[in-house]
């Protein structure tokens, strides 16, 4: 309790520097960097701190007759050493928000801060060593070489944030130990729009899912569109008009979008949009300044099926629309491609919602909006991560 307590004193009193260090790395305005990161780790912790002595409480469970008359109980106890290797688009909040889960469940912990955001890593190590208890809560910097050594060792449970490519090696490392990993990866995530909304309404929330959201740095933000033919010009019409409300007549230049994170990531987009059959499908945006990395918000129409561009996430500015004859085409779509981690679908007719929820299957859902629902407390709260962090055992 002692340590989030602490956790929450550090949020308070330390909200200028980790801002600070958030642009320096992905010259993240000050606003989302508040609401993205530091909001959501308060109430990551104030939950924790509220909820923890309620979910220290053993579970009563039933016994069988050949029992009788014995009772039992679940009883959770800590998993151990727990290490957590953290990713660069979100570098405060994916490091801390499993470091409080791992901590409320009573762990001990070492994080592996993401060297591509530097500056976010350094405080982090600043002020774990300031605040925590260091013999508990460790945090080791450094890029591959520290993390491979780190792999080596024997943990109780790892935790991965970042690319399905890194995630085979750290499953690859866990098993030489038999180690339990949590893997959390990313995915092409699809906003289907129907004619029937509200398009103002409908665009305005996918901009802020897509490039109000760390320049569509982002797992969980908006990947692609799909909608039909007949609405597609109506719909990037509409883009047009609101992206230049949400960023003005030159984004290149707004102090209201983050940008590319490194050179690498700068080079690899590049290479997306000027791949063969790509570059000429544009219809708005396009301009880059590999100086500033900075790239402007994307809009590409019916781009080939085959282009690397729809093969694999983008992680950044550029948004295909890919158009179906009809709305009930993009079940299809979706379906032949991985599970995504997130489904947005945008419309007011209830047979579609049911037919969305009936037949596809992806991480997360959500209707008319995108992704506000990593901000429900009730199903993605805090605990989620406490209760990777625990073994529960029967107790007779």
């Amino acid at each position: 309790m002692s340590q989030l307590e602490n956790i929450a004193k550090m949020l308070e009193e330390k909200e200028k520097e980790i801002t600070e260090a958030l642009y320096k790395d992905l010259s993240k305005p000050e606003v989302e960097a508040f609401i993205s990161e530091i909001v959501t780790a308060k109430s990551s912790c104030n939950e924790a701190l509220k909820e923890l002595r309620q979910w220290m409480i053993p579970q009563k469970v039933n016994t069988s007759i050949t029992t009788f008359p014995s009772s039992a109980e679940i009883v959770s106890e800590p998993l151990g050493v727990v290490l957590v290797i953290s990713t660069w688009n979100f570098p405060f909040l994916l490091s801390l928000d499993p470091v409080i889960g791992a901590i409320s469940a009573g762990n001990a912990v070492v994080l592996k801060p993401s060297e591509i955001a530097p500056a976010t890593s350094s405080i982090l190590a600043k002020l774990v060593e300031e605040y925590l208890d260091n013999s508990a809560v460790k945090v080791v910097e450094g890029a591959v070489p520290e993390t491979t050594a780190l792999l080596e060792q024997k943990w109780d449970k790892i935790l991965y944030t970042g690319s399905a490519r890194i995630g085979r090696i750290v499953m690859a490392a866990a098993a030489k130990h038999l180690t339990p990993v949590i893997l959390e990866l990313g995915g092409k995530s699809p906003a289907v729009v129907h004619s029937d909304v509200d398009l103002q309404v409908a665009v305005r929330r996918i901009i802020a899912g897509k490039w109000a959201l760390n320049n569509g740095q982002a797992c969980i933000g908006v990947d692609y569109i799909i909608t039909t033919k007949d609405f597609a010009p109506k719909l990037i019409e509409a883009l047009k008009i609101e992206l230049e409300k949400f960023f003005g007549k030159d984004p290149m230049n707004s102090k209201d979008i983050s940008r590319i994170v490194s050179s690498t990531q700068f080079k690899r987009l590049a290479k997306l949009l000027d791949e063969d059959k790509v570059s000429d499908k544009i219809v708005l945006g396009g301009q880059m300044d590999e100086n500033q990395l900075k790239i402007a918000p994307t809009i590409l129409l019916d781009i080939p099926e085959e282009s690397q561009l729809m093969q694999e996430e983008i992680f950044g500015p550029l948004m295909p629309i890919v158009t179906v004859e009809k709305i009930e085409d993009s079940f299809d779509v979706i379906n032949s491609r991985p599970k995504p981690l997130a489904v947005y679908v945008f419309t007011n007719n209830e047979q579609l919602k049911k037919g969305f929820v009936e037949n596809i299957s992806s991480g997360g859902m959500l209707i008319n909006d995108t992704v506000l629902h990593v901000t429900d407390s009730s199903p993605l709260c805090i605990h989620t991560y406490v209760f990777a962090f625990l073994h529960l055992h029967k107790l007779k």
